[in-house]
């Protein structure tokens, strides 16, 4: 039986690329869940494999067909981009592992909907001055840099993810992202137990 491990944490922490080197690792052979999103597409960013990008209007007929687990819309300053989970197709339990990045509330309720025991939480954590400048670092690359977004999306991590709202979520363990290496090593011992 499969399990999905579920990589969130506040933006800039590193989950990218810890899910890419979790994803090469030959022991689980995870597989993806892409999400969907209506925001636009980045610098580098390529269809069907960081998103699925689409319209409102294609969320809603995903909505209406009864395939959307889960959904967040965010009035970012650009307008609404929503970001959110399909059971599809490719979602297959019986047969695979799989990963996928989100956030705490999407977490819950793919939790809620797959069960607690198939969805194994990894909570990557940094300090918010090397997130600032990462974040900073990463837009300044973008054809056209969105910084008050970036700025509006740093200050709600710090709610989204706060301590309280964590506890009630029912995670335990946190990684913190300060030396990479040390921190996919720990993630990796982790998963051993989790996944067993």
């Amino acid at each position: 039986m499969g399990k999905i491990v579920y990589i969130m944490g506040k933006s800039s922490t590193g989950k990218d690329t810890i899910f890419k080197a979790l994803l090469k690792d030959k022991e689980y052979k995870f597989l993806t869940i892409v999400s969907y999103t209506t925001r636009p597409i980045r610098e580098g960013e390529k269809e069907g494999h960081e998103y699925h990008f689409t319209d409102e209007a294609g969320f809603k007929r995903l909505l209406d067909a009864g395939k959307v687990v889960e959904d967040r819309c965010y009035e970012t300053c650009h307008g609404p981009w929503r970001y959110f989970t399909v059971a599809d197709d490719s979602i297959d339990l019986s047969k695979n592992n799989y990963i996928t990045i989100g956030t705490l509330e999407s977490y819950k309720k793919v939790r809620d909907y797959f069960g607690r025991e198939k969805v194994v939480p990894v909570l990557i954590e940094l300090d918010d001055g090397i997130r600032l400048t990462r974040a900073l670092n990463r837009e300044k690359k973008q054809d056209n840099p969105k910084y008050e977004e970036m700025c509006r999306r740093f200050l709600a991590d710090s709610q989204d993810f706060s301590d309280e709202l964590i506890k009630k979520a029912k995670i335990k363990k946190r990684f913190k992202n300060e030396d990479l290496n040390l921190c996919l090593n720990e993630i990796k011992r982790y998963l051993k137990i989790e996944m067993a």
